[in-house]
């Protein structure tokens, strides 16, 4: 009889703790892990396009000409965590002129080859670039006209924002520095450096 009674106070015990677990203190969840969201891959194809603000000078020259410029860029990146690198190439058109009497230059048209490498942060990435670079320099004076091809190097950086999976905006600074070419109505050798800035968008593949 004793066992009897002590079994069945054993189970109204485990009965008793029972409701207090469901009644007592509220139970403990633990929290769920936070979760980042994914980091933009930045590798593969891209195109986009470009427009800018050019001012630089004529070597042995007083004539600075400027203007607006833009135009069309692709290229292809690579990336090794956040480490991003890869080529672009890029083609503009420039209205950047001036003249200073009795002479005229412009720069018509440009482009660059460039390396590129930067450091991916969330969905920034912000780049160092240079490479090489060619373009137009025309020169006029007293109704002649003389137009030669360049070559010469590019460097600058830049950041670029990716604004979803495909999209992305960039502002960016080129230094580009067409070296000197005997000119016949100058009678020098002319070259044109300037400095370039110019905000663009590029869609990835």
């Amino acid at each position: 009889m004793k066992k009897t009674i002590c079994a069945f106070g054993a189970l109204i015990a485990m009965g008793t703790a029972a409701m207090a677990a469901d009644f007592g203190a509220p139970a403990y969840y633990a929290p769920a892990p936070r979760t980042l969201p994914g980091a933009f891959n930045w590798a593969g194809w891209y195109v986009g396009a470009n427009l800018g603000y050019q001012s630089g000078s004529v070597t042995h020259s007083s004539v600075d000409p400027s203007g607006v410029m833009g135009g069309v860029q692709g290229g292809y990146n690579f990336q090794n965590g956040q480490f991003v690198f890869g080529g672009e190439t890029d083609l503009q058109i420039s209205g950047a002129d001036a003249t200073v009497a009795p002479f005229e230059f412009s720069n018509p048209w440009w482009g660059t080859f460039r390396g590129r490498a930067g450091y991916a942060w969330n969905n920034f990435l912000f780049y160092a670039t240079a490479g090489l670079a060619y373009g137009d320099v025309k020169a006029q004076t007293g109704g002649l006209t003389e137009s030669k091809t360049h070559i010469g190097w590019a460097a600058g950086g830049g950041v670029e924002l990716a604004l979803n999976q495909a999209w992305s905006a960039k502002a960016e600074y080129i230094y580009v520095d067409l070296d000197n070419r005997l000119y016949t109505t100058t009678g020098v050798h002319n070259g044109f450096w300037s400095n370039v800035l110019r905000f663009g968008v590029n869609y990835h593949f």
